[in-house]
């Protein structure tokens, strides 16, 4: 049985450019320069953006010369989805039982 969503996931990932950034790196591996091009940020708004992405372990880095490529770790979506997909069955499973707490 679900006991939580990782909820500090869900607040790097609330976030609108780190979510088109996530967005972004599911279709294709992207260096800094295509993600500010792509996003319109700015370096140091986006550095930060993907640092915090970084530390949260939602994407990997990849140097490859003077540029750093990053990539999304499939694995971490996933495995909020199957939080949210647990949550899900959990409430249907409440509502076709009907469980309800009695009121004291």
């Amino acid at each position: 049985m679900l006991t939580s969503v990782d909820t500090d996931l869900l607040r790097v990932l609330a976030d609108p450019l780190r979510l088109r950034i996530v967005t972004l790196l599911a279709r294709e591996t992207l260096c800094t320069t295509h993600l500010i091009e792509e996003t319109g940020a700015r370096q140091t708004n986006l550095s930060n953006h993907l640092r915090v992405l970084r530390e949260a372990g939602v994407v990997e880095t990849e140097p490859c010369g003077r540029f750093t490529y990053y990539r999304l770790r499939p694995e971490v979506i996933a495995a909020l989805a199957s939080q949210f997909t647990e949550l899900a069955a959990t409430a249907r499973a409440t509502a076709e039982n009907h469980v309800k707490r009695s009121c004291p």
